[in-house]
């Protein structure tokens, strides 16, 4: 079946993540990159509360019930890091009494690019 090149089928619509149908059509574009080799590669997924300095003689003195204090105030949205690099900003959630982060602000993809770099 010969494909006019004016003319396109809903069927060959390419969402950029899923193949081109247009090779099981018999038509002739060309297949998106393969990228599922990448989907199974382990991130470590970290969340930032805060941050504090203490001397090393005042961390010695912490026992249980200790309260370090923190450099955000509560409420503040906390930083998620994907292999030590900032991606997004979120807040903390509890579901089904586990702590969750609702992700609230996402660097846009070249502010996530230009962190790869640094």
């Amino acid at each position: 079946m010969e494909m006019d090149p004016g003319k396109v089928n809903s069927k060959e619509i390419n969402t950029g993540t899923e193949k081109s149908r247009a090779s099981s059509e018999g038509g002739s574009l060309k297949e998106s990159p393969n990228l599922d080799f990448v989907l199974d590669i382990p991130l470590e997924i970290s969340v930032e509360l805060g941050r504090a300095k203490m001397l090393i003689s005042d961390l010695l003195q912490l026992g249980q019930g200790s309260v370090i204090e923190l450099n955000k105030l509560a409420g503040e949205p906390v930083e998620i890091f994907v292999n030590q690099k900032l991606i997004a900003r979120g807040e903390v959630v509890v579901v089904n009494d586990k702590f969750g982060i609702k992700m609230t602000d996402i660097l846009s993809p070249m502010e996530r690019v230009k962190q790869l770099g640094s």
